[in-house]
């Protein structure tokens, strides 16, 4: 199992909101956590990074080895809990953080068996032998507008609203997450990312530089260079696991 991970803030914002972590919590298992915070310039980074800390403390806590999918589920949904408590009770006892929230997408891998949970519009992708596939799906206008018919797949990528999302930690008293199991074999690759960069690479050219990319280390690497050259309004951040 190898690794690699980058976050930046891009070309046109001055500062960065985005906030990764990644953690080992026994010899056969990796936690990865990916989180983008938004609420203006005073609180975004405050949002993401009081999330990040809080929910990966908590699965740190929480975690016990050989644990079934059903008491994986109760871990990742307490902790997604404990996170939106602590960061919507931090909106609500200072001004300056009124309106905060993130996105969470997070990876946990354990031998051949992942897990995958998300609050938000960050997503984890898994690259296989047959190809690439989006696991989370996007809790954002745009989704649902596709889900309904209303819009195109490739008409979204151009609609304005395409950055509203539809559920955040810490916006509510209560938020709701998805989870979802993979087993996975030797060779597959996740890649955990903001939308900074899902919104302006498509998913083959991500497929691309994963797979045909010279040197796997230098991929995260890769995608920013990719990004910045087409503007990267927004942050950016990549966490990229192999089996």
């Amino acid at each position: 199992m190898q690794y690699w991970a980058l976050t930046d803030p891009g070309v046109v914002r001055s500062q960065n909101q985005d906030a990764y972590q990644i953690i080992s919590l026994d010899k056969n298992t990796l936690l990865c956590v990916v989180c983008d915070g938004m609420g203006g310039a005073k609180s975004g980074n405050v949002a993401s990074t009081l999330a990040l800390d809080v929910f990966t403390q908590q699965v740190k806590d929480s975690w016990i080895p050989d644990m079934d999918p059903e008491q994986l589920d109760q871990m990742l949904n307490g902790a997604v809990k404990l996170a939106n408590f602590t960061v919507y009770d931090q909106a609500r006892q200072f001004e300056e953080f009124d309106g905060m929230g993130t996105t969470l997408v997070a990876l946990l891998l354990q031998g051949k068996k992942a897990t995958i949970v998300n609050v938000g519009d960050s997503r984890a992708y898994l690259i296989d032998g047959d190809g690439i596939k989006q696991v989370t799906t996007d809790h954002s206008l745009v989704q649902m507008m596709i889900a309904r018919k209303e819009l195109t797949p490739e008409k979204a990528k151009h609609y304005p609203g395409k950055n509203l999302i539809t559920r955040a930690i810490g916006t509510e008293p209560q938020v709701s997450c998805d989870i979802f199991h993979r087993k996975v074999d030797k060779g597959t690759c996740f890649l955990l990312c903001t939308d900074g960069l899902s919104n302006l690479m498509d998913d083959q050219e991500i497929l691309f530089e994963v797979v045909y990319g010279q040197d796997k280390a230098q991929c995260c690497d890769r995608l920013l260079d990719i990004v910045k050259k087409r503007g990267a309004p927004d942050n950016v951040t990549a966490v990229l696991v192999t089996l």
